[in-house]
């Protein structure tokens, strides 16, 4: 494919960067068909969030967030990696990028073949649980067995309950990945945000802070974003085609 004026800067930014960050957003998943759960006819446009204090002291709360995480679940099974992970994924493994800084919690990104060390997963990952008191892991295809058969919430053999190990509203976030996003964000010579609307904190400060740390930022993400007036470089095209082309990946 031909880079038009615009992906070619893009890509000669790439190519001059000694050190790039990627913080990617739902977009880069919904062209995998995975819902976003913000946008207008999105999840939580049709149902309330479940606050994580009513999880802790609501057996009704436990139920339905299970339930909803439970019909979820084929969209989660059939989703694969899209071109736009596939990219992300190369310019990891050509060492061009140090780690991927992600909003999301589907494991794409891991299935793209990105090592867990380089993916920073500052809302957690649901593809699996755990016990929120002793952290014992739990697959879901197994609760969701149980689930079904007895209609009874997932617990833990210590007592403890058992929640996908995602960071629901309400929810401190995790610290040691706060701490390396901040780490990465701040070595960067070039971030790049792809597919988030940037309006999600604490999560959407970290374009925010290597711009001001510095480095140069670029934005791609089909929709305008809060920080589309600093940013080097704002892309509102589809994510995998220009991914795709700046670094060769199919």
């Amino acid at each position: 494919m031909k880079l038009d004026a615009e992906l070619t800067e893009f890509s000669h930014m790439i190519e001059a960067a000694r050190r790039v960050v990627l913080f990617t957003g739902a977009g880069i998943s919904t062209e995998s068909g995975i819902p976003d759960f913000r946008s207008p006819g999105g999840t939580w446009t049709k149902m309330r969030p479940i606050d994580f204090s009513d999880f802790m002291r609501s057996d009704a709360a436990r139920r339905e967030t299970w339930r909803r995480r439970f019909e979820m679940e084929e969209n989660l099974r059939l989703a694969a990696p899209n071109r736009g992970h596939r990219a992300v994924a190369e310019l990891i493994r050509r060492g061009k990028a140090s780690a991927v800084i992600t909003q999301n919690i589907d494991g794409l990104h891991q299935d793209s073949g990105i090592p867990d060390d380089k993916v920073i997963e500052l809302h957690g990952n649901t593809t699996y649980a755990h016990c929120l008191e002793c952290s014992q892991r739990y697959e879901i295809e197994e609760l969701r067995v149980d689930f079904e058969a007895d209609n009874v919430v997932p617990h833990c053999a210590c007592g403890g309950w058992v929640k996908t190990a995602t960071i629901s509203f309400g929810q401190s976030m995790p610290v040691n990945e706060m701490r390396r996003a901040e780490r990465e964000t701040l070595l960067a010579d070039l971030f790049i945000a792809i597919g988030s609307s940037l309006v999600v904190y604490p999560a959407a400060g970290f374009p925010d802070l290597a711009k001001r740390n510095g480095a140069k930022l670029v934005i791609v993400n089909l929709q305008e974003t809060g920080l589309d007036g600093v940013a080097d470089l704002v892309l509102n095209r589809p994510i995998g085609e220009t991914l795709g082309a700046v670094t060769n990946t199919e």
